[in-house]
């Protein structure tokens, strides 16, 4: 029912464009001067609608117009790592804001002193995994430590995981005696944020070793399902890795995928500067990619690796 409704909006789509289409040619036609105006406004628009589809058609990946799970994990480097860790979260929420997705805080570790140590967000959209895709990988920070007593220039790194949603796939079966269940009090920044009832659940894939954790929600059973949620997800990323590497095995290019290094580098100190490492793509301004300008970043990896499956 969910395919069919996203064709059935997808063909809608085109029909009302077509029309469009069609009223801007019958306008033209009168060759009226004091139209120009108004028709040249809706070619500028028909080109900023097209330049969207023509996005949205090299998302053609089997997850692709799906939703998508997003974990921030902070790198080494104590609370400037942990600081940077929330900076991505922030980052991501507002982009998510800005395209329309539903986002939900899933589970979270607060730092110590600042920041978190990591965090799972369900991005709910179509195409959400289809643009996130592109984040997944090491992110490296250099900025003057606000952290640092003699305010030095700190490099801090954190890793962006993407993982599409998966109700139900065919091919994931999760054997209930292959899980072991514990539940626990959520840990919280104190006082009241602190829940007094056991309702935070860590969920172990014995056969596999994952662990998930899930203590956002008051509830137990909410908690239950959103960590099955992540567990299904982090199952299919590793069955789906098997197969790519047993391909590229036998076509002999395979290499093992490491933390490795940065795919993208947040300049603060001594310029301003965000740089893509896979695609050289810049951005000058530093700020507003942290304010949720991500769409260029995004737009350049995905004109650069259309149809060869990454």
């Amino acid at each position: 029912m969910r395919e069919l409704s996203a064709l059935k909006e997808e063909v809608e789509f085109w029909q009302k464009f077509y029309q469009r289409i069609n009223e801007a040619l019958e306008l033209a036609q009168l060759e009226e001067e004091s139209l120009r105006p108004e028709l040249t406004q809706e070619l500028d628009t028909f080109d900023v609608i097209l330049a969207r589809r023509e996005l949205d058609a090299m998302l053609s990946g089997p997850h692709d117009r799906g939703d998508a799970l997003l974990a921030i994990h902070a790198g080494a480097g104590g609370t400037d790592s942990q600081d940077w860790a929330d900076m991505l979260q922030r980052m991501y929420l507002r982009w998510a804001e800005a395209k329309g997705f539903d986002t939900d805080v899933l589970d979270m570790s607060e730092g110590e002193e600042a920041g978190i140590k990591s965090v799972t967000i369900a991005v709910s959209g179509r195409y959400a995994f289809g643009y996130l895709k592109s984040e997944k990988g090491v992110h490296r920070l250099v900025r003057l430590s606000p952290y640092d007593a003699a305010h030095r220039r700190h490099t801090s790194f954190a890793l962006v995981e993407v993982l599409p949603q998966v109700d139900d796939v065919a091919e994931i079966v999760i054997n209930s005696d292959d899980l072991r269940i514990d539940v626990y009090r959520s840990a919280g920044a104190g006082g009241q944020n602190v829940q007094k009832n056991m309702t935070a659940v860590r969920i172990t894939h014995l056969p596999t070793g994952l662990v998930v954790t899930c203590q956002n929600e008051r509830s137990q059973t909410q908690n239950r399902e959103n960590a099955m949620r992540v567990l299904r997800a982090r199952l299919l990323e590793i069955l789906e890795r098997e197969k790519a590497e047993e391909i590229a095995e036998l076509r002999g290019e395979y290499t093992k995928a490491e933390w490795g290094s940065q795919i993208r580098s947040y300049v603060l100190h001594p310029y301003q500067m965000v740089k893509d490492h896979r695609t050289e793509h810049e951005v000058g301004n530093a700020q507003s990619v942290l304010n949720g300008n991500l769409d260029s970043l995004i737009e350049a990896y995905l004109r650069e690796n259309v149809g060869n499956g990454k």
